[in-house]
């Protein structure tokens, strides 16, 4: 009987324990808040970024991105994919980290947790592959949107592919990726982090100063379509989403491509 206290305070020690270990690691990890962010890198394309709707443009060390905070999840990520860019290294897949970057606070990876959707990396891991900290960049939480798992795994997992293989071709392409995040989407989570209805990508080739565009638009769902029936205009996703895509293009030049939904001039 003399026992029980015994236990009952050894038991209290080490739940006091476990939360002064949390606490400890909350400290240090706004200790090494991202500092990325702050300014535009060297390596970022500032060019060609699009507007942000959100007035929060995250400026990492390997993509830049726009934060919606009513959405907890960017409204486009973008970078450049060189060919340089490309590797078959397969580093270690780390932890989901939240974005201490974004000011308004970036959606905890816990939201996705039993949701029944993954974590759909917006810039893919795969396309920063070249070291370690570029993949491991990737894992942050503003970076990703909830993805049904055949979707992420299917139809845009081919397009990601398709992607890497422009880049190769054509000695790099930049990116610019992200849901389409409008009014009465589901959410999921304690954030209600949105279920886009449908994901879009557009890039852009400007090989040799030659420019020219392309733009996805697919439907949340499984879908064995040729990539190709997925090809819009950039006005088109322009409307839906209104971002406009490349401010800093020349107007007569930004309004005939952007108006063009022809994939002649790329390699299916």
């Amino acid at each position: 009987m003399k026992r029980k206290p015994i236990f009952t305070i050894i038991a209290v020690i080490i739940v006091i324990g476990i939360y002064s270990y949390e606490y400890f690691l909350d400290v240090e990890e706004k200790a090494e808040i991202v500092k990325d962010g702050k300014t535009v890198k060297e390596n970022t394309n500032e060019y060609f970024l699009p507007t942000s709707t959100t007035n929060q443009v995250i400026y990492h060390q390997n993509y830049s991105l726009s934060y919606s905070e009513p959405h907890e999840q960017a409204e486009w990520v973008a970078y450049e994919l060189k060919a340089s860019h490309l590797s078959y290294t397969n580093h270690k897949r780390p932890y989901f980290e939240i974005d201490k970057a974004v000011k308004t606070g970036a959606a905890h990876w816990r939201n996705y947790k039993n949701s029944g959707y993954d974590r759909g990396h917006l810039c893919p891991a795969a396309d920063r592959r070249f070291t370690k900290s570029a993949h491991d960049e990737t894992f942050l939480t503003s970076n990703i949107s909830p993805q049904e798992h055949q979707f992420n795994a299917g139809v845009w997992n081919r397009l990601e592919q398709k992607v890497r293989y422009w880049a190769k071709k054509n000695d790099g392409v930049f990116v610019v990726t992200g849901g389409v995040l409008e009014d009465n989407l589901k959410g999921i989570g304690d954030e209600s982090v949105s279920v886009p209805n449908q994901f879009y990508k557009v890039i852009l080739d400007n090989t040799n100063g030659k420019i020219k565009m392309l733009a996805f638009l697919m439907d949340h769902k499984k879908s064995d379509l040729p990539l190709y029936k997925f090809v819009v205009s950039v006005d088109e996703v322009e409307t839906l989403t209104g971002i406009d895509f490349f401010p800093e293009l020349e107007d007569s030049i930004e309004n005939r491509l952007e108006a063009s939904s022809s994939y002649k001039s790329w390699s299916f």
